[in-house]
């Protein structure tokens, strides 16, 4: 197996909404988005998975270790050895891979976020910086286009956030920040035993609103001269709010006790038509 389609297969084996979007871009941006896309969720794996909080940290020092070897052209892993050739194409910076590390070691070092501005830093290192990556993969000409990406990596967090509440809270997380659960007066352990409640129920609605501003403030930052370029982040962006949609009309507190997900009929129709019409 080549190192190209270790990175198919991982990208698609997760379902992603964003793997249907990636299937419109020209094959090398594809390679590229794909093996950036393959390290995300191999360190997220490493999160996830292990039950062993000393083992996941060993195992995202490993990953330290091998973005070294990556920059010093020696990759050993089939996602870094994927990676290698699109690190001088489209001039991705190291710091940037070292951030999503950084973001995905904070899942093991802290389980809530006191305020917003606290979950912003952890949205910034797992999501803004994978989209600051992915514009520079994408293409853009403006510098604005950076902020466009970073504010879009946000809501995509934050639509992340909402609609796994409850699966995070089965790993003992809550995203959700303090403050806002006290503003709406929903006790944590409201969340950790699954309760649907009408304060719950406006809590998430909140969240839902709030995301829906990030995107709005995204998309409106956008530069028409690399619109076109970008229409992939687009393509990710209709899926993403249709998510929300979704959410939100089903009843925003059912997000305790069930995921819910787009069919991939439905996650390539909107990729398909955003692609042609955005």
């Amino acid at each position: 197996m080549t190192p190209d389609q270790y990175c198919e297969d991982k990208a698609a084996a997760s379902g992603s909404s964003f793997y249907y979007s990636f299937r419109f871009l020209p094959l090398e941006q594809r390679r590229a988005i794909t093996a950036l896309y393959a390290f995300c969720r191999e360190v997220d794996d490493v999160v996830d998975e292990c039950t062993d909080e000393n083992v996941a940290l060993t195992k995202l020092n490993w990953w330290r270790a091998e973005l070294d070897n990556l920059y010093a052209g020696k990759p050993q892993h089939p996602v870094t050895q994927a990676l290698q050739p699109q690190i001088a194409a489209y001039a991705l910076p190291h710091k940037h891979f070292i951030e999503i590390i950084d973001g995905m070691q904070m899942d093991l070092e802290q389980a809530r976020y006191n305020s917003f501005a606290d979950l912003q830093k952890y949205c910034y290192r797992v999501a803004s910086v994978v989209g600051l990556l992915a514009a520079r993969i994408f293409g853009y000409t403006d510098p604005r286009t950076e902020q466009y990406a970073h504010d879009l990596g946000i809501a995509f967090q934050l639509t992340n956030i909402i609609r796994d509440v409850g699966e995070d809270a089965r790993r003992g997380r809550i995203y959700l920040p303090v403050e806002d659960l006290q503003r709406f007066n929903v006790p944590a352990a409201d969340i950790q035993h699954y309760r649907e409640t009408d304060a719950f129920r406006e809590l998430m609605q909140f969240q839902i609103e709030r995301a829906e501003q990030w995107y709005a403030k995204a998309i409106g930052q956008l530069p028409k001269v690399d619109k076109k370029k970008q229409r992939t982040g687009l393509m990710m962006a209709a899926i993403y709010r249709a998510t929300l949609d979704e959410i939100k009309r089903d009843g925003p507190q059912k997000v305790l006790n069930q995921r819910l997900s787009l069919t991939p009929i439905r996650k390539l129709w909107l990729a398909w038509k955003t692609y042609w019409f955005a």
